[in-house]
């Protein structure tokens, strides 16, 4: 594939399920390292910082460092110090990501400007929930880290934030400002951080609608993978065609090499 200087991928159902690497991703990473392709992780995943996802590929053989990891968190973090500075917010996350929260102001009791949704775990209970909601009716503003609905798991799929702030946000009559895939902003992040033109990058995602489409959208050229998340009919009802559809991350390679083939727009 002419042109492709770099390219953002997806982790969990791209690269691993429950952190174990999927067949054949691994040596295509390294593949795509000798290549002199310059690589950014991009994920949702809230529950872990980017030290600690770095941390666990690497411990699988993935040639990443922490400096190749763009998390929602982050991305989050920098856009509540730019549009909402010194507001007070509540977090409302499965797992710790402090540490990529800098100088945001985070309160666990008494009234938010800002409430932030991270990834659904079992946090998410009424209670918690409820909270979120009263602080919402009161004024509060809504951040969401992604809309995802669900995520797959070695027991199968989970719900994810999407499945609940949907109900918030009719309950409280709001809109989530969406902060992670597939906002622009992220995508556009990933590409500054890479130093290359859209035209120049590839997102590789098991998502259709928040990695593939979202990513075409900036200009990104879509690569659609049949692992994780991937099913069939969500495909066929998808609102737009993937520019690439391949069978796993193991294929990649192959397609970015002269004369390399996959499955396209289908």
């Amino acid at each position: 594939m002419k042109g492709i200087r770099a390219a953002l991928i997806d982790i969990d159902g791209v690269l691993t399920v429950s952190w174990k690497a999927l067949p054949g991703a691994v040596r295509a990473m390294e593949q795509l390292r000798a290549a002199g392709l310059s690589v950014t992780l991009v994920t949702n995943n809230t529950s872990r910082t980017r030290a600690v996802i770095a941390s666990r590929l690497a411990g699988l053989g993935f040639p990443v460092g922490a400096e190749d990891v763009l998390t929602a968190p982050a991305a989050t973090a920098a856009y509540l110090r730019e549009r909402f500075p010194g507001a007070r917010c509540l977090l409302l996350n499965s797992g710790d990501v402090r540490d990529d929260l800098p100088g945001v102001t985070l309160v666990d009791e008494g009234d938010a400007d800002v409430v932030v949704l991270g990834g659904a775990g079992a946090e998410f209970g009424y209670e918690a929930l409820n909270r979120v909601f009263r602080q919402l009716q009161g004024g509060a503003r809504l951040v969401s880290m992604h809309r995802n609905l669900y995520w797959r798991t070695e027991a199968g799929l989970d719900l994810d934030t999407g499945a609940f702030l949907e109900g918030l946000e009719k309950a409280a009559r709001t809109e989530a400002e969406v902060t992670g895939k597939p906002a622009p902003a992220f995508f556009a992040s990933a590409l500054a951080h890479l130093g290359v033109d859209a035209s120049e990058a590839l997102m590789v995602g098991d998502d259709i609608e928040s990695d593939v489409l979202a990513a075409q959208r900036s200009g990104i050229t879509g690569v659609l993978v049949r692992t994780g998340k991937y099913l069939p009919e969500t495909h066929r009802a998808a609102s737009g065609t993937p520019d690439h559809v391949l069978d796993s991350f193991a294929d990649l390679p192959a397609l970015l090499t002269p004369g390399g083939g996959a499955t396209p727009r289908h």
